[in-house]
């Protein structure tokens, strides 16, 4: 299995970037200054066998690309704005390829994504991998990114998590965007990711990113009726936000928007993971690892 952080820190190495690149390798977005803009660049993948099974149907996995594209923007206060998409199959005929691009086209009718382009490919052994590449625009306020928590801020989530994979969750959900505006615009985010490999794992990059220690207590974030602890901390395919504050937020002003959940603060430290003890956290699994 690759471990794909320490492919991360080497690619931050080997390609170089111009002026325009406010952030790049190693958060949800990259941060572009382009035109007087502040756009936001994302690219990710759903693979056969690893992201939904071959029963899942192609409306259903290609919606979920979508969704999961938009949950980056979203992790970075944004709106998603164009996409581009590549669909690589073997053992699937034109139909299924076709559907798979619808359920990419409804899912991106919900936030008003223009799909602009792509390719299509046939793979050598049987098989479904597609890959999306998202761009939006960052608000007014700037981008959030991974880095900016402070000891003293408060770690936060946003709604429920758990058995995602299990309970098909991760087929049919809805990105924060409008959540991570609201934070974005109203100053109240310091820090935000969103939940994809798991809430111990994406909590500890943000930590590390921030160079800030966690002191956390995972039992206090709510879970799905169907979810269970410690399994839940872990399981990933959440989409849920995950973000750090200096205000200590009881729920967001805007009723519309899912609750907030603490469970955390921000020490001194380095990216580690400590219990309400300040000694480090004890995990069997924080989450899911490329």
């Amino acid at each position: 299995m690759l471990e794909e952080l320490k492919i991360v820190r080497q690619l931050e190495k080997l390609f170089p970037v111009g002026r325009d690149v406010l952030t790049g390798i190693g958060d949800d977005c990259a941060v572009l200054s382009v035109g007087g803009k502040i756009l936001l660049a994302a690219a990710d993948q759903v693979i056969e066998n690893i992201h939904f099974t071959p029963e899942t149907s192609p409306v259903a996995a290609g919606k979920k690309l979508l969704l999961r594209n938009v949950s980056d923007i979203a992790a970075m206060g944004g709106a998603p704005r164009w996409a581009i998409l590549t669909v690589a199959v073997n053992g699937r005929d034109e139909q299924y390829v076709l559907d798979f691009c619808r359920g990419v086209a409804e899912a991106a009718a919900l936030f008003d994504v223009s799909v602009i382009g792509g390719d299509t490919a046939s793979l050598p052994a049987k098989g479904v991998v597609a890959t999306l590449t998202i761009l939006g625009e960052a608000p007014p306020t700037g981008a959030v990114t991974r880095s900016g928590a402070k000891p003293g801020d408060y770690l936060y989530v946003t709604g429920r998590i758990g058995n995602s994979f299990l309970s098909g969750r991760h087929l049919d959900f809805m990105p924060r965007v409008a959540e991570g505006r609201f934070l974005a615009e109203h100053h109240l985010a310091s820090a935000m990711l969103d939940v994809s490999d798991g809430l111990l794992l994406d909590a500890a990059r943000l930590a590390k990113a921030s160079q800030v220690d966690l002191l956390i207590e995972p039992e206090k974030v709510p879970l799905h009726a169907d979810a269970c602890a410690p399994q839940a901390w872990s399981d990933g395919e959440d989409y849920e936000l995950i973000f750090t504050s200096p205000e200590k937020l009881e729920k967001l002003e805007d009723e519309a928007l899912v609750p907030v959940s603490c469970w955390g603060r921000c020490v001194s430290g380095s990216g580690r993971l400590l219990d309400r003890d300040g000694k480090p956290f004890q995990s069997e699994r924080l989450g899911y690892e490329h």
